[in-house]
């Protein structure tokens, strides 16, 4: 199975983000972000989708954590668009639910290449340190949409912020890792379109 690797380097006036990363990987991550909250979450999803994820971003955090967050959610669905390939072989779909304490994530994958996105559930606070909650919806939204997938994620309940989204980010991880696993039984593209 030729390797499933890809990365980028996406320069603006307002980020530099450099992201590689690998599918069948051992959960590695090597992170060097200026947003300390998202860089937590990235090796959460790393460590729990067995993924090897290597991202160095500088932003105008000065101004926002806002473009960082955007840019490395672009980038990251880029490469893992350009990873997966012609996703001969893949299952495709993957589902997982993490709780974390009292909270319970739910993420919903489709690999179509049809990108959508949904989010059902509530962010009680509106910053966890000095990470606004909001940008988790536009982290994931520019994913699914640069990824080309159909991103389903739905927050059953929960009280606090940081394990809410961090359950998100798990369940993200395993739902992603289900959905790009070489499934023996599936032979040539899982559509019967014939296409992904």
């Amino acid at each position: 199975m030729a390797e499933r690797f890809a990365e980028i380097r996406r320069k603006t006036n307002e980020t530099d983000v450099e992201v590689a990363f690998g599918i069948d990987g051992e959960g590695k991550a090597e992170l060097d972000t200026n947003v300390p909250f998202l860089t937590h979450m990235l090796d959460l999803f790393t460590k729990h989708g067995q993924f090897d994820l290597t991202v160095h971003a500088k932003g105008d955090i000065e101004i926002d954590d806002h473009h960082t967050t955007e840019d490395i959610g672009i980038c990251l669905g880029h490469v893992l668009r350009q990873a997966l390939g012609d996703k001969k072989g893949i299952k495709r779909y993957g589902n997982a639910f993490v709780p974390m304490d009292e909270a319970l994530a739910q993420v919903v994958i489709d690999l179509s290449n049809r990108p959508h996105f949904e989010m059902r559930g509530e962010l009680p606070s509106q910053k966890v340190g000095t990470f606004d909650t909001e940008l988790v919806y536009e982290f994931l939204w520019k994913l699914a949409l640069e990824a080309r997938m159909n991103l389903h994620v739905i927050v059953h309940y929960g009280q606090n912020t940081h394990h809410i989204i961090e359950a998100i980010f798990k369940a993200l991880g395993r739902a992603l890792d289900e959905a790009t696993i070489i499934d023996p039984r599936v032979k040539g593209i899982p559509s019967t379109k014939g296409k992904l």
